[in-house]
Parts: structure tokens; C-alpha cells; sequence
């Protein structure tokens, strides 16, 4: 699965744990990604697509606005 989403290009970084004692610890902070299999709009086919939650709404309101996107050329940027 890809690590990253292909509307808002969200990712894992890092950070760190902080104690009590302020004792820093490396962590990995992990976006809210998930695999969805959504129609594209440009062709009517289905792809399946690696995208957060921050970005399921933000296409929603692009369908809203009418705003016209390709979901197979965002995967494909996404890859790059």
C-alpha cells in the first residue's frame, strides 16, 4: 500500500515521545490513510486509490463545486 495520500500527499513523520522525566523517545505519527475504491469521474471506472480522510472531504466538496478531476493522474503523481 502506498504511504502517502494522492490528494493532499499526507505521510508518516516523526516525532518524539516526551516523558515525564523529559526523556525523548523517536515515534512515527501516522496519517489517517486508508484504501478506497472510488469512481472516477474522468472515465467512470473504478480505482482503487490510497487516500486520507482530509482528503475523501476534499473531493467531496470538488463533486459539490463541480470541479472536474482525474483520480488515475493524481495516482499517477502521487507515485512520482
Amino acid at each position: 500500500m502506498s504511504t502517502s495520500c494522492i490528494v493532499t500527499g499526507k505521510k508518516t513523520v516523526t516525532g518524539n515521545n516526551v516523558s515525564h522525566s523529559n526523556v525523548k523517545t523517536k515515534r512515527k505519527l501516522k496519517a489517517n490513510l486508508m484504501k478506497k475504491r472510488l469512481k472516477n469521474p474522468a472515465t467512470g471506472r473504478d480505482v482503487t486509490v490510497t487516500i486520507s480522510a482530509r482528503g475523501l472531504r476534499t473531493l467531496r466538496k470538488w463533486d459539490r463545486e463541480g470541479k472536474t478531476y482525474d483520480l488515475a493522474a493524481l495516482k499517477k503523481n502521487a507515485q512520482k
